[in-house]
């Protein structure tokens, strides 16, 4: 949004303006008599998405109701995976979890790129892979050996499909997918 702070009304009469150097009370600056917080704008360097499908001019269907565009317009830098690159979307494609191409700087195809997380309307979460990575968490040790075998020693998406997606895994729900150029 390009915004240096924003007010969160929602928020005043709380704690959190002392407790937290990002949020500040602020009187309302056309006069109405009262204060609110405000709230210092991230600015993330990246915003990393996963969406359904993309076209050739970098917008992307994300195929849920989202806050990615509100992520994507504060980010200096916007990269989508998604499940397929397509010529054009469809109107259909741009209703509901829409990110419009002017915001995009790169589109990476990545079949499964969601794993172990679900893509809403292609599959599901993979739950057993989920414990496995919820129980790593318990400890710093624990996420480090996760991290090693999923992610250090494991060569490209390809290997980490092969490795770690099991065979058919979310294909009864999944979203019948288009070549690109259909």
């Amino acid at each position: 949004m390009g915004v240096p702070y924003l007010p969160v009304v929602g928020l005043a009469g709380s704690d959190l303006a002392g407790r937290r150097e990002d949020m500040r009370m602020a009187p309302d600056p056309f006069g109405g008599g009262f204060e609110t917080i405000v709230v210092q704008a991230l600015r993330p360097d990246v915003a990393l998405f996963h969406g359904l499908r993309a076209d050739r001019a970098g917008n992307v269907h994300f195929g849920y109701p989202s806050d990615n565009t509100l992520i994507a317009e504060a980010s200096r830098r916007v990269i989508v995976t998604v499940e397929e690159v397509v010529d054009a979307l469809s109107g259909e494609d741009r209703a509901g979890g829409f990110l419009p191409g002017i915001l995009v700087d790169a589109v990476v195809p990545a079949r499964h790129g969601a794993h172990p997380a679900a893509c809403p309307g292609a599959y599901p979460v993979d739950d057993a892979h989920m414990i496995q990575y919820a129980e790593s968490a318990a400890s710093d040790e624990a996420f480090a050996d996760y991290l090693r075998r999923t992610v250090f020693e494991t060569a490209d998406h390809q290997e980490y499909l092969d490795r770690f997606v099991p065979e058919g895994w979310g294909q009864a729900g999944q979203l019948p997918l288009r070549e690109a150029g259909d």
